[in-house]
């Protein structure tokens, strides 16, 4: 019987289950008893690491952390392991493939730290994102985040993976911002997705995640190898958050999705609007522009099919002025003023408090679950008290 995804985030790990509780225990040993009959021990020359049918240590598997990597399986497209963090999933990508260059471009400033930590230990060098495919070799990488951090921009995936193919190289997408049930790589190209599943896949701002999916068998095999060595592997209550977030995966993702696509085409509409509206004009005082992957109208023949069932939960805003942005985070109710993305609750961020790299104007939103209309209304009045501050 073929599930869906909704269906498969209760269900993926039916088989795992040793006790009657319905709801998953929390196990957190990190150390497990060999078996009893000395004829059933396997020494460690002999054994195979891959399978996680017997744990040993948990830096190699644990109960709570395979539950997981079971049910992100189906919703990945793709065997996965998970790690410490989404940094620490990228990490070891870049160690594992080990990439003689990588094509990369603006994104989450993060991952350029890992990359520059990366070059330390190694020759890797960086190519632009929109570099020549001339320039590419058998070996090197293209790293793609598709919806970008922190504007929601959209990135053609199939584009990037017959360039990177073209001259024998790989794609990487980091797919954070397009969790599943919005978008899948694999199905345009992709060779390893990474996920900071801190963000959607956790969905409750409580959980450091990372994850690594890839159909390669043999990559899959490596990364778990090394993964027993970096040491990079998620914690024991970390894992049983994770499988407690992903039973509401779909549900959080749509809503998030839906609220935050209505937010823009409201925003848009009245920083486009000739009406002269109280509406349009309280927003174009403080709104200098609005990004989010919805409204690249150009792009919509390849991202309709991308992104089907929604464009993600995160856009940004550029005020008129530094000195907007810096204020229109204190004057909101709803959106808490806070890094980080993706949970139930609704954050805005002045950029410029994590990320020194960007346009000291930018305000990056994650629309949570609550009503549209409400954060609707937690805008307009923060942008109506922006407006008088300014005037007085």
């Amino acid at each position: 019987m073929k599930l869906t995804q909704a269906t498969q985030a209760i269900h993926a790990d039916d088989d795992l289950k040793a006790t009657s509780d319905v709801a998953p225990p929390l196990h957190v040993s990190t150390t497990f008893r060999y078996a009893g009959d000395p004829e059933d021990l396997v020494p460690i020359a002999h054994a195979d690491i891959s399978t996680n049918e017997a744990h040993v240590y948990s830096r190699h598997t644990a109960p709570s952390s395979t539950r997981l990597e079971t049910i992100l399986t189906p919703l990945l497209k793709a065997p996965c392991l998970t790690y410490a963090s989404g940094l620490a999933a990228l990490h070891a990508a870049y160690v594992y493939l080990n990439p003689g260059r990588v094509s990369i471009g603006e994104g989450y400033h993060g991952s350029h730290g890992v990359l520059a930590i990366h070059q330390k230990l190694s020759a890797t060098h960086i190519l632009p994102l929109h570099c020549p495919a001339s320039d590419l070799h058998a070996g090197d990488l293209i790293h793609l985040e598709t919806p970008l951090n922190p504007t929601g921009e959209a990135y053609n995936i199939a584009e990037y993976a017959d360039k990177a193919h073209s001259r024998g190289a790989m794609l990487l997408v980091d797919s954070t911002f397009g969790p599943p049930g919005l978008q899948d790589p694999f199905e345009w190209g992709a060779d390893i997705v990474m996920h900071s599943g801190t963000k959607y896949l956790g969905g409750h701002s409580d959980m450091l995640c990372g994850v690594l999916a890839t159909n390669r068998k043999e990559w899959l095999e490596g990364l778990r190898t090394e993964r027993m060595f970096l040491g990079s592997v998620m914690g024991n209550m970390e894992s049983w958050l994770g499988v407690r977030s992903l039973r509401t995966l779909e549900l959080r993702v749509k809503r998030q999705s839906e609220n935050a696509g209505k937010l823009v085409r409201w925003l848009d509409t009245c920083k486009n609007s000739d009406s002269g509206g109280e509406e349009a004009e309280v927003v174009k005082r403080v709104v200098e522009r609005i990004q989010h992957a919805s409204l690249q109208h150009e792009d919509m023949p390849w991202l309709k099919q991308q992104m089907p069932q929604g464009f993600g939960p995160v856009f940004a805003i550029w005020a008129k002025e530094e000195s907007m942005a810096r204020q229109l985070p204190s004057l909101l109710t709803l959106f808490h003023h806070a890094t980080s993305l993706g949970g139930v609750e609704s954050l805005i961020e002045w950029r410029s408090m994590s990320d020194a790299t960007v346009d000291s104007r930018v305000l990056r939103v994650s629309v949570g679950v609550e009503d549209w209309e409400d954060l609707k209304a937690d805008l307009m009045r923060g942008f109506k008290n922006l407006g008088r501050k300014q005037e007085a």
